[in-house]
């Protein structure tokens, strides 16, 4: 009987043991499975049984993933990807025909942002971007062509937030999916489909890996949703591999513990940043001051790990800044056990214009931290000397 505790379901939910009895899930490092004879065979492509065929379709280690990150998300089934753009492209391409039209918050990661703009075009599949702080706006956008809408919450990079209650009512209302990228939050801070999503993306590679050392990505949710993206899936071929699965199904054991350790240090850099006077600017979603700081203390546990800045003096000064950084990494990365440093709008947003980039908040100057697990004076010091 499985115990309703977060901790407890990530630690306890595994597969059964083999003959060998080990205490800890082995690797199934295999691209297919034999049967038993042509009977089994025949009934096993048929789908008159449930059992892994070829890692491409399932594999033990990826089931295993999938199960603990439904539980945690409360969804019904899942489907794991090789990374999280991947992830985000088999969901919509499974779910969207030619000719059909969605909705996107303008607010969102940069690849995404690509795709939306670069290639879905070419399957004449159209989109349509709303403002985050204007979902009242949102319904007017809707034509008779729209099938789905999609959001980040907390965006990246700039960790604005927003409502998901709100958008799940309108989603419903119109008949429409529902689809939250929820990678900055973690299942553990934030569970979207209680407010009315029904689907959720993430980037395993951030926050449920936490030490930088795989891609992965992952989407649950409804489960008849969920089978049209597995079954685009296993024909495209996106999946997740065995190793990558067992590293993630393990590093969801400790993804509680680390979180709160993550936020802590967070919010307490947001506060030391906030008074700082080489800082224009700072957004963290558990400060007073973060315009949606109600919203997010209605939907998410505690902030996340990311803190989005501005130093002052504008590109210039957010060069010397970065220079002299030394303990912090300078990577695109996030979510992971050592503080990262990263300029938006020449990394991971470089491909916007100017204006697409001013039009979603990211100046010149902008720095995300993703804050990790270092002690956290440690963390200040590095971020005060630089600023220095």
């Amino acid at each position: 009987m499985k115990t309703n505790k977060f901790e407890t379901n990530a630690i306890r939910s595994q597969l059964g043991r083999t003959q060998f009895l080990e205490h800890s899930v082995p690797i199934y490092l295999t691209s297919s499975f034999v049967f038993e004879d042509a009977e089994d065979m025949r009934a096993s492509f048929a789908e008159e049984k449930e059992r892994n065929i070829y890692s491409r379709y399932s594999n033990p280690n990826a089931s295993e993933f999938i199960e603990k990150v439904c539980q945690m998300e409360g969804a019904e089934n899942g489907f794991a990807f090789a990374s999280g753009m991947a992830a985000v492209f088999s969901t919509f391409a499974a779910l969207l025909n030619s000719g059909d039209h969605m909705l996107s918050a303008r607010n969102i990661f940069g690849s995404t942002h690509s795709l939306l703009t670069n290639f879905f075009p070419k399957w004449n599949i159209d989109h349509t971007y709303f403002k985050i702080d204007d979902l009242d706006s949102v319904e007017a956008l809707i034509t008779p062509k729209t099938k789905l809408i999609y959001a980040e919450t907390p965006t990246n990079p700039g960790v604005d937030i927003l409502d998901l209650e709100k958008l799940g009512r309108i989603a419903k209302r119109n008949k429409l999916i529902l689809v939250i990228d929820n990678c900055f939050a973690s299942p553990y801070l934030q569970q979207p489909i209680k407010f009315g999503a029904d689907l959720v993306i993430h980037s395993g590679t951030k926050l449920m890996d936490g030490q930088g050392r795989v891609l992965a990505g992952i989407t649950v949710g409804n489960k008849e949703l969920i089978d049209r993206i597995y079954r685009f899936s296993r024909i495209t071929g996106p999946a997740l591999s065995p190793f990558n699965a067992w590293i993630l199904s393990k590093s969801l054991e400790t993804l509680a513990i680390r979180v709160d350790r993550h936020c802590e240090n967070a919010l307490r850099l947001a506060t030391f940043l906030e008074s700082h006077n080489k800082v224009n600017w700072v957004k963290y979603p558990f400060l007073k001051s973060h315009p949606k700081y109600a919203i997010a203390k209605k939907q998410m546990k505690a902030g996340g790990c990311v803190v989005a800045f501005e130093v002052k003096g504008g590109l210039e000064a957010g060069r010397r800044f970065f220079d002299a950084i030394k303990m912090l990494s300078l990577s695109a990365n996030l979510g992971d056990s050592r503080s990262i440093v990263t300029h938006p709008a020449s990394t991971t947003h470089s491909k916007l214009s100017a204006k697409e980039r001013e039009e979603t908040g990211i100046t010149d100057g902008m720095v995300r931290i993703s804050v990790g697990l270092e002690h956290i004076d440690d963390i200040i010091a590095d971020i005060e000397q630089a600023l220095r």
